[in-house]
């Protein structure tokens, strides 16, 4: 599957590669294929490029907005972050590794939600949190 035929998101801020399953509404797993083409990796550090821990949960954050937008009840909705909590970043990622990324739904109504994100990398975690959000409209006639 796609993530750019479920979510809004384009490049250069499109942090999925590909959704290896999906559980509309509960649960969905993808992978995030890094090269040393992105570009935050120049300025993230030189000499030593490395994963910024922000777009990890950014990452984990599309494949959940991905599970949730693929139960028909949300067609039509957008994700937003409503919080972050308990986020722990336990190893680096590094250009040439494959992130891989898995939602589970914990809670989920009309208007928002609760997920648990687990980002890793050969088995190794490299990231954690819990991702709140809430939904809206995915169209605005108010765009201030």
């Amino acid at each position: 599957m796609d993530p750019a035929d479920i979510l809004p998101h384009r490049e250069p801020f499109l942090f999925v590669s590909e959704i290896v399953s999906v559980e509309p509404g509960r649960h969905a797993v993808g992978r995030w294929r890094l090269s040393a083409e992105e570009p935050f990796f120049a300025g993230h550090f030189p000499g030593r490029p490395t994963l910024p821990g922000v777009l990890m949960v950014e990452s984990l954050a599309q494949v959940g907005g991905i599970a949730v937008l693929t139960d028909e009840r949300y067609a039509g909705k957008l994700a937003l972050f409503g919080g972050i909590e308990r986020a722990r970043f336990r190893r680096q990622v590094v250009p040439g590794e494959v992130l891989e990324l898995e939602v589970a739904v914990s809670r989920l109504s009309a208007r928002a939600g609760k997920g648990h994100g687990r980002a890793h990398v050969g088995g190794q975690t490299a990231c954690e949190a819990d991702l709140l959000f809430v939904l809206v409209d995915a169209t605005s006639s108010d765009r201030r």
